[in-house]
């Protein structure tokens, strides 16, 4: 099964068992985040496209690491 979710203003297309780094979650290491904002799910011939997010879908992630980008300064 594939989806498209929505989380820190970017679209990324999953599956289970996906490794994805994304924007600062909420949440620690080791809990489960529940993303709501879906805009396809489906797998083969069988696939939902919302108008703009999927109601009956929602994407469950385990938050495996809280890193911290450079500092960029300009």
């Amino acid at each position: 099964m594939i989806a498209v979710v929505k989380t820190g203003g970017k679209q990324y297309k999953v599956s289970e068992g996906d490794v994805i780094q994304v924007e600062k979650l909420d949440g620690n290491v080791g809990e489960t985040v529940k993303l709501e904002s879906v805009l396809l799910c489906g797998e083969g011939d069988s696939i939902k496209i919302g108008t703009p997010f999927l109601e009956s879908c929602s994407v469950t992630c385990e938050v495996t690491e809280q890193l911290r980008g450079k500092k960029i300064i300009v």
